[in-house]
């Protein structure tokens, strides 16, 4: 028989390892140390899938109304279109204004409508005819400045920031002389603004806004704009910025411009491929998962102050279009690229769009009717994550796999100037597919050869 003081050591030992596992359990239990999501608000149920399109109304009709636009809905409709974003829709102001007609980033009333888009009443008829095509409506808001002759600048001097001097000022550092800017320490500027912001979206219906500028303003006045407009419905919220705050109360989605700049580098710049290949690794590894970003080959920033896409992209367009359409993102296309657009639209003077010929119009269809069905490219973290496939040729061919429930989108882009026979590292992708754009069955078996022409491209589809 083993002595009492055996049987003590013995039990001691037993109480000692139960406290450990006891303590680790709590230690993996305790909500210090579970992941949280970084995005905290809730999206729209419609924009899960969404694309988005941007609508310069004075260059989109020779009327340049909200009338004469409503006849160009059932074509962007069929196009695949879900959200549009006009530019904005205020009264422009007259001190200052550049160009004849002026910027639409000079508003001088916030609850005012531009008399050259029409009335009240043409506006309300838009949101309803958007509505009822199944489309959504956003609108461009700027709140980090306003014209020097809106009343506010006499009614509130205070709302205003001012130069060393005392005096109204642009946007420090900025060229931006036909505006002045807000001073976000006023609470008054703050009520003004968020309830101008509501009024829209209560009064006349619209689904949300793409905000200007949107980091110049503080991130705190954003996250309580929101949940004042989510109180009257959900809206959908679009940030002119690139950066992580926004994205946990505020906006379901910032701007990729750092993804148009990488493209660029290469097919106007002529730069290697790596800086695209890192955006992407940076996308996956660093961004909120569902966190929306914004994917485009123009918009009218770019358009209109850093070339047009021809100039941009060159032969790498369409090569461009169908990488925005496949990355993780939502694809922007700018009123007028569906049209081939290869200039610069004037700003602040009338300059129509030509709508002759549709070059691009079916590659857009067919992007967006492949982000409507397959769930491996929906939005945030509804869709899938982005996989590198790699290849022998990284230096000209960008190839990777998305994956959602059993939908899978492989694309293959040579996005190089050169022809290129590329072998792919596909054993973990092996099955058949159908290819997008010639609809012919496509099948991985592991180690697979693909010879690819200059700027070509291939969209697996599972």
């Amino acid at each position: 028989m083993k002595s009492t003081p055996y049987f003590l050591s013995l039990l001691t030992a037993f109480i000692i390892i139960g406290c450990h596992s006891t303590q680790k359990k709590e230690t993996l239990d305790d909500a210090r140390y579970q992941p949280k999501k970084y995005v905290e608000l809730k999206h729209p149920e419609w924009s899960k899938n969404a694309t988005i399109y941007e609508v310069n109304v004075r260059q989109f009709t020779p009327e340049g109304t909200f009338k004469a636009f409503e006849s160009h809905l059932p074509r962007l409709k069929a196009m695949g279109v879900d959200i549009i974003w006009l530019m904005p829709i205020h009264p422009i102001g007259v001190e200052k204004r550049k160009g004849t007609l002026g910027s639409y980033y000079s508003v001088k009333d916030y609850y005012g409508i531009n008399p050259e888009f029409g009335t009240k009443d043409d506006f309300k008829n838009l949101v309803t005819k958007i509505h009822s095509m199944g489309m959504h409506i956003i609108v461009d808001w700027v709140a980090n400045h306003s014209s020097w002759d809106n009343p506010l600048a006499k009614e509130h001097p205070d709302w205003y920031s001012k130069t060393p001097e005392g005096h109204f000022q642009p946007t420090p550092w900025y060229d931006w002389d036909d505006v002045i800017d807000f001073d976000y320490e006023q609470p008054g500027i703050r009520k003004y603004m968020t309830q101008a912001l509501v009024y829209w979206v209560k009064d006349f219906d619209i689904d949300g806004y793409r905000c200007d500028t949107a980091g110049f303003v503080p991130t705190d006045f954003w996250d309580n704009a929101r949940e004042e407009m989510d109180a009257v419905k959900p809206v959908f919220m679009l940030a002119e910025w690139e950066s992580r705050d926004l994205h946990k109360k505020a906006f379901d989605m910032t701007y990729s411009w750092t993804l148009w700049d990488k493209m660029a580098a290469v097919t106007r710049d002529h730069k290697p491929l790596g800086g695209l290949i890192e955006y992407m690794a940076h996308d996956v590894s660093t961004f909120p998962r569902d966190g929306y970003r914004m994917v485009f080959t123009d918009n009218h920033d770019m358009n209109s102050w850093n070339g047009n896409m021809k100039a941009n992209f060159g032969d790498g367009l369409e090569a461009s279009m169908v990488l925005c359409g496949t990355i993780n993102g939502m694809p922007l296309v700018y009123g007028g690229q569906e049209a081939g657009l290869d200039r610069s639209l004037k700003f602040f003077d009338k300059d129509l769009i030509d709508w002759s010929k549709m070059p691009y119009e079916t590659l857009f269809k067919k992007l967006f009717d492949l982000k409507h069905q397959n769930h491996a490219l929906w939005n945030g973290e509804q869709g899938g994550v982005m996989i590198r496939i790699f290849n022998d040729k990284p230096e000209q061919v960008i190839s990777f796999s998305r994956s959602k429930d059993d939908n899978q989108v492989i694309p293959i882009i040579n996005y190089s100037d050169k022809p290129v026979s590329v072998k792919l590292n596909s054993k973990y992708q092996k099955g058949t597919y159908k290819e997008l754009f010639s609809n012919t069955d496509f099948t991985l078996k592991g180690d697979d050869v693909i010879t690819l022409e200059p700027w070509k491209y291939l969209v697996l589809v599972k």
